[in-house]
């Protein structure tokens, strides 16, 4: 890592002049303030955040990368408790679950484990995901029922955003509530009981509008892994004059859930035995966060986008120790009544603006994006020793503030070379530097700092009207947390995690039938490993991996209300190149995956058979086959047999307003193991739901 400050002047300068570049052209250009007013008004009222195009099939073909959008709509057929119920019906993501509504993300792309997090989380166009540079942990994940659509970007359409998009991006775009109220509930097995409001309105003349969506959702949960959570987002919005426009979102989460990181032993779970191996750990979250966001329509071609964005996340984890010798010979978790709270809150706040111009480049269209941002990140890291009788208080034995500065500027531009081939080059620079003070060790600090520059060119090509290809090739990286940076309050002298990543399809539709098809490569030339024999440095940037696949998508009209989607991926290479594992497969890396979805839409019915399938996959990067049948302190490894799970669900509309819906998921009752740690966490078992959307 290099030993600089976090964003020097010669290289803001530098990223700052590749970024105005243009601008001379674009000035020429420029309409004056009479077309300017006239063309606000034309503008759509709705107020948006930052955020990646979401209409896919007007932007979707403008993108070098590989872009999935699943609508509203799609959303309602799946019936989800959770974001990763409709994440795991996208090609090239591979879900890791803990339990049935992902109180916390556990996803992988393209062949990235889904242990790890290499991939950018955003909700409206900020960042999900606590700590993106002082420790990416994944202590928030959204509520699915807030989401109004899910976007996921593949490949070099994810330039623009960073850090962390090796994977890719997800964003999940919120509800805008519309005029009038909706109500919606449902009820489940596990005794789920899920009641939500969706509120709004709009003035006369359209430009204005307010509204709130709360739900508040109690289990009892597979395996008595029960949870109450409540959810509440407030959204409004308005124009200013006639070529300004202000919205503002503030939402607030909490969930305590009956959770852990403690799994089944070997024995019972094959003796088919379905019980909390944790019933007195507790994960309780909660998050408040407020975005403040600005457009100004500069001119026809030009326009200006802010995002101001705070929020404050708290996990306190509160987690009783095990007698190791008395869990062997019972064969499951045996405690005793010493009790841990990991308990880490993170604060966040950023500033991220945006220049959208179109201009003339000699006879060549072209639009250019700069773009600029701001961050800071605090944790707060304690360590609470207590007991079964000391009700969650006891001494703070380890207590570390974490911080991290960071700065981003990234260009990016379009040009139409012709009218069926267009490159898009950029440019992203990203720099932090990061910082840690031990409390509980006379307040001994160090820091470190890295500055990262990602440089990115994609292409797309018109086959035909109706087939496009498409491709490019981009450096993205993750940074090392804090803990892993500073381990040992050290500077451990690390690089980001690089990788060079390719990508190449085609996608396109002819009459009934829309495909796509896309290979990739992703190259780490650097992934920070951890265990090394030298105490002074305890990580290392010797770790390097591969992973080339293919992605499969087919959807089919029959006509007579009968449709048909599916989509694979095979990834036959996602492996170490170095290090003790060299040429091992990573864990939560299965060769294939594949879902196929059989609907059928009448005038007030839809119904849809689906089924997903996930290939075998190794559970840690030793490839161990057999799974641990102890309580050791060894690492929970083994091979996840592959499995194949079956959800029926439909909705009926009685009368305009009025839906009612109903689901049976996991219709076999196929028993199966979704992931492991410290144990064996088991998939759902067969469930039904049944619920009601009312509209006022």
């Amino acid at each position: 890592m290099s030993a600089i400050p976090s964003f020097t002047p010669t290289k803001l300068a530098l990223a700052l002049a590749l970024a105005t570049a243009p601008l001379a052209v674009i000035a020429e250009q420029a309409q004056d303030a009479e077309q300017r007013a006239e063309n606000s008004k034309s503008a759509s009222p709705t107020i948006e955040v930052i955020r990646i195009k979401g209409d896919q099939l007007s932007h979707a073909y403008l993108e070098t990368g590989t872009v999935t959008l699943i609508s509203r709509q799609q959303i309602d057929a799946i019936q989800p408790l959770s974001t990763e119920d409709v994440l795991r019906r996208v090609p090239g993501i591979n879900i890791k679950g803990e339990d049935e509504t992902s109180i916390v993300a556990n996803f992988g792309l393209r062949g990235l484990s889904a242990s790890e997090s290499k991939s950018l989380l955003l909700e409206d166009g900020v960042p999900v995901a606590p700590g993106l540079f002082i420790g990416n942990d994944r202590y928030f994940n959204p509520r699915i029922q807030r989401v109004d659509q899910v976007e996921i970007l593949k490949g070099s359409a994810s330039l623009r955003y960073g850090p962390s998009t090796i994977g890719g991006v997800v964003n999940y775009i919120t509800k805008t509530p519309d005029d009038g109220v909706k109500l919606s509930g449902r009820v489940g097995s596990f005794n789920m009981r899920e009641a939500s409001i969706e509120a709004g309105g709009r003035n006369a003349s359209g430009d204005g509008y307010a509204g709130v969506v709360a739900t508040h959702a109690t289990s009892d949960g597979f395996m008595d892994k029960g949870y109450e959570m409540s959810d509440v987002m407030v959204k409004a919005g308005t124009a200013i004059g006639d070529n300004q426009r202000v919205g503002v979102k503030f939402s607030y989460h909490e969930n305590d859930a009956n959770i852990s990181y403690r799994g089944l032993f070997v024995n019972d779970y094959l003796a088919g035995e379905r019980y909390n191996p944790a019933p007195d750990d507790w994960y309780l979250q909660d998050r408040t966060s407020f975005d403040l966001n600005h457009e100004l329509t500069i001119s026809d071609n030009m326009t200006l986008k802010t995002l101001v964005y705070w929020s404050d996340v708290s996990r306190d984890y509160w987690r009783y120790n095990v007698d190791t010798a008395a869990s062997n010979a019972a064969g499951r978790w045996v405690y005793t009544d010493d009790l841990t709270g990991n308990n880490r809150s993170f604060e966040r706040f950023g500033v991220e603006t945006r220049l959208s111009v179109a201009y003339q480049l000699g006879d060549m269209a072209a639009d250019t994006e700069f773009g600029l941002r701001l961050m800071r990140e605090e944790s707060n890291d304690m360590r609470i020793r207590a007991t079964r009788q000391s009700d969650r208080t006891g001494v703070n034995d380890r207590h570390i503030v974490d911080s991290a500065d960071s700065y981003a500027a990234y260009v990016q531009s379009r040009i139409e070379l012709t009218e069926r081939l267009a490159v898009t080059p950029g440019l992203r620079v990203e720099s932090y530097e990061q910082d840690r003070v031990v409390l509980t060790q006379n307040n001994d600090s160090a820091k470190t700092s890295n500055t990262e520059f990602l440089p990115g060119v994609g292409a797309t090509f018109e086959l035909t009207p109706a087939a496009q290809l498409y491709g490019g090739v981009y450096r993205a990286f993750s940074p090392a947390s804090n803990g892993v940076a500073l381990d040992g309050l050290t500077d451990q002298k690390l690089d980001g995690e690089r990788a060079t990543n390719y990508e190449v399809g085609i996608r396109g539709s002819e009459g009934q039938l829309s495909y796509e098809v896309a290979a990739f490569v992703m190259d780490f030339s650097n992934q920070v490993v951890t265990g090394n024999s030298d105490p002074n440095l305890s990580q290392s940037n010797a770790g390097k991996t591969e992973h080339r696949g293919m992605e499969f998508a087919l959807a089919y009209d029959f006509g007579a209300g009968f449709s048909m989607d599916t989509n694979a991926t095979w990834i036959p290479t996602s492996k170490f190149k170095t290090g003790d594992h060299q040429g091992n497969r990573l864990p939560y890396a299965p060769k294939f995956m594949a879902n196929i979805g059989l609907n059928y839409s009448a005038d007030k019915l839809t119904a849809a058979l689906t089924a997903h399938h996930r290939g075998e996959q190794y559970g840690d990067p030793s490839n161990q086959v057999e799974l641990p049948a102890g309580a050791g302190g060894g690492i929970w490894g083994g091979l996840l047999p592959a499995y194949t799970v079956l959800d029926l669900t439909a909705q009926y509309r009685v009368v305009d307003g009025f839906t009612v819906f109903g689901a049976v998921k996991n219709l076999t009752d196929k028993q199966y193991i979704s992931g492991l740690r410290q144990g064996i966490y088991v998939g759902p078992e067969r469930s039904f739901e049944v619920g009601f959307r009312y509209r006022f």
